[in-house]
């Protein structure tokens, strides 16, 4: 009986452990310091205090394997990781006016995970997108204006549904969309990834489960011009 008694301790033990399995505290820290609820970026402040950002990225550089950990929780530090490893890429480039002022950025390997060094691209579409879970176009960012804002949470797994679907409402509620029951002109992410919107439906029927508009299914659509600028 005791023995047991041991067994179950150990067994909920580890369960909690893996519950807590990464703290994001110093990233939602900075986030707070340093990006505005419109998700405004003080790349410039970030540079001047760059040693909170390598913390947590040294932090995330430790992690041997998220095998074991829930869904939530591999898709929470992956966003957070792009967007820290994002955040890096532009202070250590600054200042310049868009990301597309560095040479292949999303193909540079300057990401140190575990044993592995890999890329923004390595991440998006080799992890993220293959976790079949297409409000992550909402969450990671690509230092641009046109791109999703910037949360200044860490997103977290015991709250990712609700932060994802926050999130993808916010982008379409924004001047990044413009939409009406009959026409809509929408963010090139709608085409750029349009298989990941059309998992379950259509592509209006993604866009039907988020907007504040109802869609007709016949509504003309047009895809917006992408703004790289710098989201600062």
């Amino acid at each position: 009986m005791v023995k047991s008694f041991y067994i179950l301790l150990f067994a909920l033990t580890s369960t909690f452990v893996n519950a807590q399995s990464f703290d994001h505290s110093k990233w939602e820290s900075l986030l707070q310091s340093h990006v505005s609820n419109q998700g405004i970026v003080d790349y410039k402040s970030i540079k001047n205090n760059v040693a909170k950002l390598d913390a947590y990225l040294n932090q995330l550089a430790k992690t041997s394997s998220t095998e074991s950990w829930s869904k939530d929780e591999k898709l929470a530090y992956w966003i957070n990781a792009y967007n820290a490893f994002t955040v890096k890429l532009i202070v250590d480039n600054y200042p310049l006016k868009s990301i597309k002022d560095i040479g292949k950025p999303w193909d540079k390997k300057f990401i140190s995970i575990g044993d592995d060094l890999i890329s923004l691209n390595h991440i998006e579409h080799e992890i993220l997108r293959k976790m079949s879970e297409p409000r992550i176009h909402f969450a990671i960012v690509c230092a641009s204006y046109s791109c999703p804002n910037l949360l200044n949470k860490a997103f977290k797994a015991e709250c990712l549904d609700k932060q994802l679907t926050d999130a993808t409402k916010a982008f379409l509620a924004s001047d990044k969309n413009n939409i009406s029951s009959n026409k809509i002109e929408i963010s090139k992410i709608f085409s750029w990834f349009a298989d990941d919107f059309k998992q379950n439906g259509t592509l209006i029927d993604f866009l039907n489960t988020y907007s504040e508009i109802q869609i007709s299914k016949k509504a003309k659509k047009k895809f917006m011009d992408y703004d790289w600028n710098l989201n600062e």
